[in-house]
C-alpha cells in the first residue's frame, strides 16, 4: 500500500516520464512518491536543476537517500495525499509540473481525484500532472469533470509494462 512497485522504475519509463515535463518551464517540479529516485534522476538528466525539485516521499530511508543524491532539492517526508499540509508555509511559486509515482489504485477513487484537485491548486495554468501506472486504465476516471486526460502507449521496457497518464485542469488552460 505504500510502494507502487517491487523494483525501481526502469530507465525507459523514467525517461518517458521526464520527457513529459517542459524543461523550459518556470517554477518548481513537484514529485510525489519518488522512491529511490529513478524518475528524479531522469528529470535531472532531462535538464531540471535539483534546486527546482520538491520531492514528497513517505519512506524516511528513501528521503535520506534522496537528500544525499539530489543536494539542493527540497525533500519532504510525509504523506503526499495530504498535499496542502505538506506544502503549507513553503510559499512556492506555481508548480510547473507534478510527477507522480504514487500507487493511486491503492486508494479509493474519491481520494485519487481529491489529490489531483489539490495538486491543481498549486499548479500553473495548463501545467501537467504526470502519473505513471502499471494498470491499463487511467487511475483518474476519464469522465472526471474539469479534467483533461491523455494516456501514452505502453512503455514495454519496464517490468511490469507501464503507461503514463497526463492530466490538466480544464478550467485553467492557459
Amino acid at each position: 500500500m505504500q510502494m507502487g512497485a517491487i523494483a525501481p522504475s526502469s530507465s525507459a519509463l523514467a525517461s518517458a516520464v521526464a520527457g513529459e515535463v517542459d524543461d523550459r518551464s518556470d517554477g518548481p517540479i513537484l514529485e510525489l512518491g519518488p522512491g529511490t529516485g529513478a524518475v528524479t534522476e531522469a528529470l535531472v538528466q532531462h535538464g531540471i536543476a535539483p534546486e527546482r525539485l520538491v520531492l514528497i516521499e513517505f519512506n524516511a530511508i528513501f528521503c535520506d537517500l534522496l537528500r544525499q543524491r539530489y543536494r539542493g532539492a527540497l525533500v519532504i517526508q510525509g504523506d503526499a495525499y495530504l498535499l496542502d499540509r505538506r506544502l503549507n508555509g513553503l510559499e512556492l511559486p506555481a508548480v510547473a509540473a507534478v510527477v507522480s509515482g504514487l500507487p493511486l489504485y491503492s486508494r479509493p477513487v474519491e481520494k485519487r481525484i481529491g489529490l489531483l484537485r489539490e495538486a491543481f491548486k498549486h499548479m500553473a495554468p495548463g501545467a501537467p500532472f504526470i502519473q505513471f501506472t502499471y494498470a491499463v486504465t487511467s487511475p483518474i476516471p476519464r469522465a472526471t469533470q474539469g479534467v483533461i486526460s491523455h494516456g501514452s502507449v505502453p512503455v514495454w521496457f519496464n517490468l511490469p509494462p507501464a503507461r503514463i497518464w497526463t492530466y490538466r485542469d480544464a478550467t485553467r488552460i492557459a
